[in-house]
Formats: C-alpha cells, structure tokens, sequence
C-alpha cells in the first residue's frame, strides 16, 4: 500500500508526528478543555471575535505552563510517590501557574479594552483564577498517574528483559552442558569399537567391514542428534541395535542379545542416545565368564515409556569399582535431569536369578535442549 494512504502528507502531518506522546496528548487535551471555554466566554463576553482571542491567549498559556509544571515534576519529583506533601506542593505550583493566566487574560482585556458585562473586578479576577487552579491541580494529578504507569510498565518491561536473558542463559549454559555430557560418553564407545574393528581386520576382514558399517550408522546417528536432540524411538533403538552388533562382533558367543520394541512406542519422541550408556554398562560389567545374555525391552506403560535392560550379572563391589563404571551412568542421570525434569525414574537392580535390571520410565516428552 502507498505511503501516501497509509499517512497523511504535508509540512503539518510530518511536524504532528515528531511531536512526542506527551506533546500531542498537552495540545488535544488543552484543545477540549478551550472548546468548552469558548462557549462559556461566548456567554460571557457577548462576543464571538472577544471570546476567541482570550481562548487562543488562554489555550497558550495553559500549554506552555502544564508544560513547564511537567519539567518541574520531573526534575523535583522524578521518583516520588504522591502522598501528602507532593499534593500540597502540586496545589501551590497549580495556584502560581493559574495566577499567571489570570494576570495575562487581565493584562490582555486591558490593552485592548474588553469587558465583561455586570462583573466587577473580584468577579474577574476570582473565578478565572480558581476555575484555572482547578484544572492545573486535576492535569497535575492525571501526569502523575500517567507517569506512574509508565514507570510501572518500563519496569514490567526491564524485569521480562532481563528473565528473557536469563532463561537464553540457562539455555545456552544447558546446551553446551549436554553437548559436554555426549562428548564424555561417545569417544568412550568410539575407542572400543575401533578396537574391536582392528582386531577382526587381519583375520575377519567381512565381520570388520560388518562392524564398520554398524559404527558408521551408530555415528551418524548420534552427529545427526547434535543438531536434532529428540528423535523417534525406533530411531534411537535402530542405533542401539547397530552399537550391540558392534559388540557382539567383538564378544563373539559370549554375548548374546534380544532387542524387543513394542510397536505402539515407535513414534514416541527420547533424547538422543540416551540409552546407550545402559547398553554399554550392562555389556562392559556384564557377567562374560561364561555367556552374557542382555536383553532389551521397550514398551508403553500407560502414557510413559519403559525401558528395561537387563544382563547376567551381579551389583558387586567389584563390579562397582572398576574403571570408569559410574561414568556412563552419572552422565545418564544429568541427562534425565535435563531433558525429563522431575518426570523420569530409573533404577539399578540385582534380581535373585543372577540378572542385573536397569529400568528407565520416562514421562512426556523430552525437553529439546541441543
């Protein structure tokens, strides 16, 4: 649409739209307030040329000084609450600004002769003064109202800038923590399977490239998570299934594995690689003396998803203080602190056949902190 009909053009229109809020709302306020006058000097005077010459005089007069009481109220009451003491000093400055006009409008009737009909000299001066003293005190308590709104506002308005900055903060602060947390876990993975692929190389060169084409997907699984947090379930349990592949092809008969997903938890949204410190727990502490059996399970259970993963083995000491056990774990803590604040619980237990259980319940969604 052209600027010409979204805003009227001219020297008038582009000096009205500089003025400020203030300046606009003093000269339409002071024009109703003289139109009302002007009926009542038209009663007054007689005289329709007289009563609009002491309107245009008074209508000046009570812009420039509302103006001026406006500075001083600003300058000696910036931050003062309206109480006792600013009323009186607000009556006083209103009764000075009043007597001026007074003085001025006399000043005026006198130089150019004018009268008013059957008023004597009290009439005169008495009435304009307390009907001018009147409105001064009433637009010195409108000004206070409207500035303390407005002060009111700003400060609204800083407190939601600065929780604004605050919570992008916190965000940023949470996004390099968990971007720390995978970096933590993954190299940790990549160093093993890496291993495990230059030991098959020489001697198994087929179950390698195997191995290496399950670390690729699991990789591109987790690099794709740095940008996209919260993925599918069955993406994050393809991932998983591609990291125990990797493991079996290390382990050979002494691992065995079953991954179960129930159907109806595929589309379910989890944080990325969120279930892999499970896996890695259970196969690296897993009991391997004979056969390690881990089994993944991942279900609905009601409106919460439930992961149980379970292994051949024992909560021993032993197990508990060998190198880098609690790692893995201690990362997936903070990161169920994180993407399901209050709305996770996950438990590490032994069951009497000789099976350790980790089991994660997870409630809603997971916050998409990257």
């Amino acid at each position: 649409m052209p600027a010409s009909l979204t805003r009227p053009s001219g020297p008038f229109s582009g000096a009205w739209h500089r003025l400020t809020p203030f300046a606009r709302a003093q000269i339409v306020g002071w024009g109703l307030f003289t139109l009302v006058d002007l009926v009542n000097r038209q009663l007054t005077y007689q005289d329709l040329t007289v009563a609009l010459a002491m309107s245009a005089v008074t209508y000046l007069l009570l812009v420039g000084l509302s103006a001026g009481l406006g500075l001083v109220y600003d300058r000696i009451f910036s931050g003062t609450v309206l109480g006792a003491r600013v009323v009186v000093a607000m009556a006083a400055l209103a009764a000075v600004a009043s007597t001026l006009i007074v003085l001025a409008t006399v000043l005026v009737r006198q130089g150019f002769g004018w009268s008013i009909p059957d008023w004597g000299a009290m009439e005169e001066i008495a009435l304009p003064f307390t009907h001018y003293a009147v409105a001064l005190t009433g637009w010195s308590l409108l000004f206070f109202w409207i500035r303390a709104d407005r002060q009111r506002q700003a400060a609204h308005a800083a407190a939601l800038s600065a929780e604004t900055q605050m919570l992008a903060a916190k965000a940023e602060a949470l996004t390099a923590e968990i971007q720390q947390l995978r970096l933590q876990i993954n190299p940790h993975f990549l160093f093993n399977a890496l291993n495990g692929i230059a030991e098959e190389v020489p001697e198994h060169p087929t179950a390698a490239l195997a191995m290496l084409r399950d670390l690729t997907d699991y990789l591109r699984h987790v690099l794709a998570g740095i940008r996209v947090p919260v993925v599918p379930v069955e993406e994050e349990v393809a991932a998983l299934a591609a990291y125990l592949r990797i493991q079996q092809a290390r382990f050979g008969a002494r691992l065995r594995v079953r991954v179960e997903m129930d159907p109806t938890a595929a589309g379910r949204q989890i944080a990325n690689s969120l279930l892999q410190p499970l896996a890695e727990n259970a196969v690296e502490h897993g009991d391997r003396s004979q056969v390690l059996e881990l089994a993944v399970s991942v279900r609905m259970e009601g409106p919460a998803l439930r992961i149980d993963i379970s292994n051949t083995g024992r909560l021993d000491p032993a197990h508990r203080l060998r190198a880098g056990h609690g790692l893995g774990l201690a990362n997936l803590r903070r990161r169920l602190d994180v993407h399901y604040p209050g709305r996770h619980a996950f438990t590490l237990d032994e069951t009497g056949g000789g099976q350790v259980v980790a089991t994660l319940v997870l409630e809603g969604e997971a916050c998409s902190a990257s």
